[in-house]
């Protein structure tokens, strides 16, 4: 399977330019600040159209066995998903739509991949700050949230996919130009709306996946012990979902509600219920009740 791009498509064939205010990405700038030797990346991709980024790289590595460090940016999705099969909507060249191709197999214990989407969301939460001067927080386990007008809105998310033999597809998607008009749902927010100092988005593109190796090193090195490399500490940090009351559906239409105290050594949620218990949560929705 292979990404599509315009000239794929259907309907009138757009210029790449059709909207100044959102210009492409720069994919020869783009490689040559990431690709470098003995670097994480060595395959970067920039597509004008594609179904799902994450899709195009889990078939991609089903078909052979794809290196590590391979990755697909998209200017628009036509089937993004997140969570739970749900749909992500957005304008093309609004937003940063990327999947990355990982192999954390060698010295990293199965156990431990469940921090993968974590680190992917400091990356994307400390790039986004540093690049674009915007304040935003994580709720657990793969959200990216920006303040606006007062309210606390999703502006990301993070979608972690078996890949292959050993391999790992994470996906990420950013709302970085969105106007208030081009909001999917009310609860959705982006870069713009939360007063960004900049929405360049090949700046922003550049410092995540910057991040991203930064964390994914310092996580490998450890052996996968997120606690050893700083990147618990570091989550935990910009967690906005600890010391919250909160409700973690679960699978089976099952519910628990307590305060989110901790996030454990494995990647999971630890809620502290009225009964007195504290129990982990290794999977599940989690909605923000109150503040703790």
């Amino acid at each position: 399977m292979t990404p599509r791009d315009d000239s794929e498509s259907s309907g009138p064939r757009r210029s790449r330019w059709s909207d100044l205010e959102r210009p492409p990405l720069n994919a020869a700038a783009v490689r040559r600040a990431l690709m470098r030797e003995g670097g994480l990346w060595r395959e970067v991709d920039v597509v004008q159209r594609t179904g799902s980024t994450n899709s195009d790289l889990v078939a991609r590595a089903a078909e052979g066995r794809l290196r590590e460090g391979v990755v697909l940016v998209a200017e628009e999705q036509t089937a993004a998903r997140g969570r739970l099969d749900r749909q992500w909507v957005a304008p093309a060249r609004s937003g940063l739509f990327f999947s990355v191709l990982l192999r954390p197999g060698d010295g990293v214990p199965m156990e431990r991949w469940g921090w993968l989407p974590l680190l992917t969301g400091v990356a994307v939460a400390t790039g986004l700050a540093r690049a674009g001067g915007v304040d935003t927080a994580l709720k657990w386990p793969n959200d990216v949230l920006v303040t606006v007008g007062g309210e606390e809105r999703k502006a990301g998310g993070i979608l972690a996919e078996a890949a292959g033999d050993g391999g790992v597809v994470v996906g990420v998607g950013v709302n970085v130009s969105l106007r208030a008009d081009e909001l999917p749902v009310p609860t959705a927010g982006s870069l713009a709306l939360a007063g960004a100092v900049s929405t360049d988005r090949d700046p922003l593109l550049r410092a995540v996946l910057r991040g991203l190796e930064d964390w994914y090193g310092r996580w490998r090195a450890a052996g996968g012990d997120a606690g050893a490399c700083g990147l618990q500490e570091a989550y935990a940090a910009g967690c906005a979902t600890l010391g919250r009351v909160v409700r973690a559906e679960l699978p089976g239409d099952r519910a628990l509600v307590g305060e989110a105290v901790a996030v454990d050594g494995d990647g999971r949620l630890i809620l502290a219920t009225e009964a007195g218990v504290q129990e982990p949560v290794g999977a599940g929705d989690i909605v923000h009740l109150r503040a703790g």
